[in-house]
């Protein structure tokens, strides 16, 4: 009795140690399974985060300059792109794979900056950032204004008008309604005349009493000054730039005062757009008319509108990659 006993706890011992080893062997084979499934997810990272260095100097776009160009004259400048390679491989890392669509950048700016350029009248912004503006200059033109706005609104598209100080003098109402609406308001001297033929003193009576009227109508201190029908002297563009203003032109005109057709208008306008093209326009028929189709079409050629502060802003505007 007793050796049968003796057989059957060593059965059990052996049936222990047996059950054991094999515990411990898939204990083991798991641990590696693990430890191979890291390093395989490791690498796979690395990987990653090495093709995102790798292809960076793809993506990266340098900085560009302000410069006073020899025909556009004063051009803002425009920030450039570098690949956040850190914040790329974190981000990608969460799909296991490169993709463009998820690179992380940080903006570069210029050296050289609009600010640091001698006084020069602007007539774009800069041709690399994908935004045109619309100039609306209203010395008149009162019917077809709430149109326009109407229209802008629909599109959430934020215009410059340009006011002449007269104008918005007799016109108050009207004068609040744009900048309430959160277009940005511009000087447009105070009764039209030839700038160009001014002398200096008149010329600041003109800035200035149009510039003391619209910030006494609609709260706004302006920053941009449209000088009428384009005429202005280089003593213009000083005496804006002494009252804190640039002188602003353009570089696509819609004609509209000879009052086109608004399919001519928009053909007009659709030749000659740009990136940073700066769009003259006025409250007309012809601009009431054409102004949604026109806004559709400057955006299916993959460029944004806005205001001319933000043409002039030198963070970048992107297209997808």
């Amino acid at each position: 009795m007793r050796g049968i006993r003796m057989k059957f706890a060593v059965t059990i011992l052996l049936m222990l140690i047996t059950a054991g080893v094999m515990q411990n062997s898939y204990i083991s084979s798991y641990v590696l399974e693990l430890k191979s499934s890291d390093m395989q997810a490791s690498k796979a990272v690395s990987g990653i985060c090495e093709e995102i260095e790798k292809r960076a100097i793809e993506f990266n776009v340098p900085a560009k300059d302000a410069e006073v160009h020899t025909i556009w004259k004063a051009t803002p400048g425009y920030n450039g792109r570098k690949v956040d390679i850190a914040a790329s491989c974190t981000k990608m890392k969460e799909i296991g794979m490169f993709k463009k669509e998820l690179l992380v950048f940080e903006e570069l700016a210029p050296k050289v900056h609009l600010s640091d350029l001698p006084p020069s009248p602007i007539y774009r912004g800069n041709p690399a950032k994908p935004m045109t503006s619309l100039l609306i200059n209203v010395a008149w033109g009162n019917e077809y204004l709430p149109e326009m706005l109407d229209t802008l609104d629909k599109h959430h598209v934020k215009a410059t008008f340009f006011l002449e100080g007269r104008w918005a003098k007799e016109n108050p109402k009207l004068a609040k309604m744009i900048a309430e609406a959160g277009h940005e308001i511009g000087n447009h001297s105070y009764t039209h005349p030839d700038m160009k033929r001014l002398s200096a003193e008149s010329a600041k009576v003109q800035l200035q009493q149009t510039n003391e009227v619209i910030e006494a109508v609609t709260d706004r201190k302006t920053k941009w000054f449209a000088p009428p029908s384009g005429s202005f002297s280089e003593q213009t563009v000083q005496i804006a730039e002494a009252m804190g203003m640039r002188t602003i032109l353009w570089s696509v005109d819609t004609i509209d005062w000879q009052n086109p057709a608004p399919e001519q208008l928009i053909q007009r306008v659709m030749k000659k757009v740009h990136p940073g093209a700066m769009i003259l326009m006025h409250p007309t028929k012809s601009s009431a008319d054409a102004l949604d189709q026109l806004i559709v079409e400057i955006k299916e050629k993959n460029l944004s509108l806005g205001t001319v502060t933000s043409l002039m802003d030198e963070s970048r505007s992107e297209q997808p990659l």
